[in-house]
């Protein structure tokens, strides 16, 4: 379906640039649902994938783990969503250690930073809101808790 989607947005006069980016979020989000939750599923196995290129938005959410329990497993004096989404989103560290991985979410943020591209992210009560010009990467708590991972990209 990401292949399926990349192929539309090439053809997408204007996103000659951008497609490749917007594919690579899409994708790093995507695998870190299945990478961290392979066999570990709490209930609903997979992810939603689903997307509008003419209203310019893509969603994916899964029903894992989510980040906390993801990073616990590495460290273990993680106590709540925010600090562990904050993490997730700054350093260069993997629920999938010893391996040495870590990248995704540092580059999805850059990515996001620096070109016109909105980022929503939830998981468990971490909200992360980058959107506009002037985009600040923050991690605040949110009203509800979520099982899992939500994104919602705009561009």
């Amino acid at each position: 379906m990401l292949a399926k989607m990349e192929h539309t947005l090439m053809q997408k006069p204007g996103f000659e640039k951008l497609y490749s980016l917007i594919v690579l979020i899409a994708g790093e989000i995507g695998d870190n649902s299945f990478a961290h939750n392979l066999g570990k599923w709490p209930d609903t196995a997979g992810i939603f994938f689903g997307y509008d290129l003419e209203k310019r938005i893509i969603v994916l959410a899964d029903r894992g783990l989510g980040i906390l329990e993801t990073l616990r497993q590495v460290r273990p004096e993680l106590t709540s969503h925010v600090a562990a989404v904050e993490v997730a989103f700054t350093e260069f560290i993997s629920g999938r250690a010893p391996e040495k991985r870590g990248n995704g979410l540092k580059l999805v943020r850059e990515v996001v930073i620096e070109n016109p591209i909105d980022l929503f992210f939830i998981s468990g009560d971490a909200e992360v809101h980058m959107k506009g010009l002037d985009k600040v990467f923050r991690v605040t708590r949110g009203s509800r808790i979520i099982r899992g991972c939500l994104a919602k990209i705009e561009f």
